[in-house]
């Protein structure tokens, strides 16, 4: 099965599970890690403090869940982690929450001769976000282009 099927999947049946557990689903990754497939979610609290217990329970009712609808073919680790203090900034909410915070965004092609910009979130809006980057100064990235 594709990996971003997989994922795709795995996020459809996690969500709610994690969402009535009452915390985040930050994101889901599924590939090759030390020559076994790694099916990783980061889980987060909204106001973030995750705790083991509450990942280890999300892990054995996600995988239940998973081993129920056939989600995986084949043979995978599943892992649910926090996403620490480098988490990855993937939705609006996710970028307005690190509002004036030192954020590195990555950019799918060129803005302004560069596909990594590194500074300060300034604004967010629903359109994308503008990064102050010392090198550069202030520069606006559309969602589309992250």
């Amino acid at each position: 099965m594709d990996p971003s099927a997989v994922t795709r999947r795995v996020w459809e049946l996690a969500e709610p599970l994690v969402l009535g557990a009452g915390l985040e689903l930050i994101d889901v990754q599924y590939r090759p890690e030390g020559g076994r497939l790694v099916l990783r979610l980061l889980i987060d609290r909204p106001e973030g403090g995750v705790t083991i217990d509450e990942l280890a329970r999300v892990s054995r009712e996600l995988g239940d869940v998973l081993e129920a609808h056939d989600a995986v073919s084949g043979r995978y680790q599943l892992e649910c982690s926090s996403p620490g203090v480098n988490r990855p900034l993937l939705r609006e909410l996710h970028f307005r929450r690190a509002l004036g915070q030192r954020v590195r965004v990555r950019t799918h092609g060129p803005v302004r001769d560069r596909r990594v910009f590194h500074g300060t979130l300034e604004a967010v809006s629903a359109e994308g976000v503008t990064v102050h980057d010392p090198d550069v100064g202030s520069v606006v990235l559309p969602f589309g282009a992250i």
